[in-house]
Formats: C-alpha cells, sequence, structure tokens
C-alpha cells in the first residue's frame, strides 16, 4: 500500500483583498513548475466565503471557479473550497445545514471534489452550551462536519473534507477556547477521514516540532494537516516576508499529513516562500533541512524578476539579499540583516564610521532603485516597504554623517514622518521581552 499523500501548497487564507483571476494564474503556473499540489480557496474577505456564506454563487461567479478548476486539474493541484460560516451559524437549524449543502452542491457541480469547513477566528467564541443543543461547541461542530462529509461521499466516492477547529493553536486550546476538552471531543466525534488544521503552538509558531505534532496528533486521533502562517503579512502592511520555512524540520512531515503556507497577500511577494516550500516538500525526511540554504536558493530564482529598465548598472546581488534579510520572517531578521543592525548600532556610538556609511547608501540607493524595476507588479507590491526603509538609512546616514549629538532634517519633519494616530497609539504601552506591555 502507498504511503498517504503528503498536502504541500497555498491557502489563500488572509484577510484583505483576495487574489485577481490572472493573480491565481499565475499561482497555479508557480505551484505546478514547483510540484505544489493543493491550494486552498479561503479568502477571508470574499463575502460568500464568510459574511455572507449562505448566500448562492451567481453564474458568472460560479464561472470563475470552474475555470480555476480546470487551471488546477491542468497541473495536478487538488483545488479545495472552503466556507467559513462560524460567525453566525445556527446549531440544529435544519436551514443551515441546508444552506451548506446547496453551496457545496454548486461546487459539485463544476467538478470540485475537495471541500473544508472552517470554524476559525470567531470573535467571541461561544461558550460551551450557548446555542448548542448537543450542549458542546466541539460536538455540534463535529456533528455539521461529520453529517457534510457522510452526504459528499454518497455524492462523490472520492470527496475529501478538512475541518478548522475553534482553537486551531497550541495556545489557544490551554486557556480552553471553544470550551472545555474542545480537542478531546474532535479527536472522538469528528469522522476519522477528515482532516484537521493546526497553525502549532501558536497562530504565528516560530517552530513547530515533530514532539509538537505528535502530541496533537495523540488528542486529535489523526496527524494534523498544517495551515502555516509562518509567512502571511496580513495582520502588519508595513511588513513582508520572504523567508524560508525554518523551525520545521523535515522530519516534521512524518508527523502532519502536509504543510500550506497561507503566505503574503501581494502574489508577487510569494516567489521565494513557493520555491522554499517546494524544495522543503521534496527535501529527505531523514537529513537535515538547511532553510537558509534553500532561502538562498529560492532568491536566485527571484532575481531574475529584479531586472531595470534604463541604461544603469543592473541591481547588485549582495543588497538585494541584505534588502530580502531585512524582510525575513515575523520573528527574526536575516543573518546580513543581523550583521547590519549591529553595525549600524556599533557606529552610532562611535563616529566616524565610513565603512558602514557607505553600506547604508549602498542599501537606501538600492531601495531608490526599485523604482526602475521592469516588473510593476512587483514594484507596486514593494514600493511602501521600501520607501519606508529608505526613509529610515537616509536619517541614519545623516547621523553618521554629523558630529552633533543630534541631527536635523528637512525630509523627516514630525508629523509626516513617523506620524499618525496609530503610531501614537503605539508609544502608550511598549512590548517587554517576555511578551507583556507596559508604559515605556
Amino acid at each position: 500500500m502507498s504511503a498517504p499523500k503528503f498536502f504541500a501548497g497555498v491557502i489563500e487564507g488572509f484577510y484583505g483583498a483576495p487574489w485577481t483571476q490572472a493573480e491565481r494564474a499565475q499561482l497555479f503556473a508557480w505551484m505546478g513548475a514547483g510540484g505544489l499540489n493543493t491550494y486552498v480557496y479561503a479568502p477571508k474577505d470574499d463575502l460568500k466565503h464568510r459574511a455572507l456564506w449562505r448566500e448562492t454563487y451567481t453564474d458568472t461567479e460560479a464561472e470563475v471557479f470552474a475555470t480555476n478548476l480546470a487551471a488546477c486539474r491542468a497541473r495536478g493541484i487538488d483545488f479545495v473550497y472552503a466556507l467559513s460560516p462560524g460567525l453566525d451559524f445556527r446549531y440544529g437549524d435544519a436551514r443551515d445545514a441546508e444552506a451548506l449543502r446547496h453551496r457545496c452542491a454548486q461546487l459539485l457541480a463544476l467538478g470540485c471534489e475537495h471541500f473544508a469547513l472552517l470554524f476559525d477566528d470567531l470573535p467571541e467564541a461561544p461558550a460551551a452550551t450557548d446555542g448548542c443543543p448537543r450542549g458542546s461547541l466541539a460536538s455540534e461542530q463535529c456533528a455539521v462536519a461529520s453529517a457534510l462529509f457522510r452526504w459528499l461521499r454518497e455524492r462523490r466516492a472520492d470527496a475529501w473534507l478538512a475541518f478548522c477547529p475553534t482553537p486551531y493553536c497550541g495556545r489557544m486550546a490551554a486557556r480552553g477556547l471553544g470550551g472545555a476538552d474542545y480537542l478531546e471531543t474532535v479527536g472522538r466525534e469528528l469522522a476519522p477521514e477528515i482532516e484537521v488544521f493546526w497553525t502549532g503552538p501558536e497562530i504565528i509558531s516560530r517552530e513547530v516540532s515533530v514532539a509538537h505534532a505528535r502530541e496533537v496528533a495523540a488528542v486529535l486521533r489523526r496527524p494534523p494537516l498544517l495551515w502555516d502562517n509562518l509567512l502571511a503579512n496580513d495582520y502588519d502592511g508595513r511588513r513582508f516576508f520572504c523567508g524560508p520555512l525554518a523551525g520545521r524540520p523535515a522530519a516534521l512531515r512524518g508527523a502532519v499529513r502536509g504543510l500550506l503556507i497561507n503566505p503574503n497577500c501581494e502574489l508577487p511577494l510569494n516567489v521565494a516562500p513557493l520555491h522554499t516550500l517546494a524544495r522543503y516538500a521534496a527535501a529527505p525526511a531523514e537529513g537535515k533541512w538547511d532553510a537558509r540554504a534553500a532561502y538562498l536558493a529560492a532568491l536566485r530564482a527571484w532575481w531574475p524578476g529584479f531586472a531595470t529598465v534604463g541604461a544603469g548598472a543592473p541591481l547588485a546581488w549582495e543588497e538585494f539579499v541584505l534588502f530580502c534579510d531585512c524582510f525575513y520572517l515575523p520573528h527574526e531578521d536575516g543573518a546580513e540583516a543581523e550583521e547590519f543592525f549591529r553595525q549600524l548600532r556599533t557606529a552610532m556610538a562611535a563616529r566616524p564610521a565610513e565603512a558602514v556609511r557607505r553600506r547604508v547608501v549602498r542599501l537606501r540607493d538600492f531601495c531608490a532603485r526599485l523604482t526602475e524595476l521592469r516588473d510593476r507588479a512587483l514594484f507596486h507590491a514593494l514600493s511602501r516597504r521600501a520607501w519606508e526603509l529608505r526613509e529610515e538609512l537616509d536619517l541614519l546616514d545623516r547621523f553618521l554623517a554629523a558630529t552633533t549629538p543630534t541631527v536635523a532634517s528637512d525630509f523627516h519633519l514630525p508629523g509626516t514622518y513617523r506620524g499618525g494616530f496609530v503610531p501614537r497609539l503605539q508609544r502608550l504601552l511598549a512590548p517587554r521581552a517576555d511578551g507583556n506591555f507596559a508604559p515605556p
């Protein structure tokens, strides 16, 4: 008997504008070239995915799904249609159960056989007995999912269903989100053929160990399917992440059903993450996963996209790596950025610092020259982040060049520089190393 399929691919599961059809076509081409096999349609801000989940698709909308299904099928990619009814689902109400089936029937008619039912990100997860005829939120959700799965299997022998629990990471489970023994109930009552999404110890997990995955599998009575938010940026529009799948050993693949990344909202910024995921999925399970080496190889694949117009010299590879290291991963900067920061901090206390200033100027000019990129979609995705980095580097260069303890700049004035109401709010509470916040 062959080994179970390892699901490797992408979840379009972020908050913000869903990808366009042209962007999805590009995504499927990248995924097919990299051997990735699973795409999950779950954009949080598609109204009919979440807020208006009871409304059926128009003929025009259905045709869009038919196009995506055909594009995935041509590349050997499983198209998974996800529905997120948890905001206002009425447990025990036959009309809502019928609404779920009706939506799935639309997709079945288009040729979809892979589905997901999501009960994540509920603003106020109900208590164990609120609105639950069975007396347990987990029991209600398991009953809904299991009944839907049986209904799907009656119509398609190979139908597949994944389920996202209300507590979908270790921290949520530890604080009892969804009621006592929620995950234990899922393990007992959810149909065993249904996959269960899990994000790791945290929503955005720095590490997901084999031991953690096995502990979760013991409770769920099945290996989890990782919904990996390591490279998501919808919670912080100032950043993007092009780093590797660090903190996930190759052996983890033997303890989970698959790894699906929920990536940057801006599709052009996901070239390196997709390359890294493809290498991770193909890496020997018994070997050591060298995340940094995979990342540098992925940057080589992305590098041609940074071709510029005009007669000027091409952008420099060294500054490209440093720039990407500045937007590495949520919990860490890349090695070149870490070293650059250390040099800057030292130089600020021991001016003059001409060698460090030269590096500042080179990276600042790299950011400025991104305006020359031929790939305008890539430039537009990068521009606000590159502008912010350029502004900070310009101010640091002025400080390093000065001989006074303070420096003035006509380009960095109060109100217009680091201004706005949100930054004012951010200065009221400062994060501490232990994760708590307190007035500075």
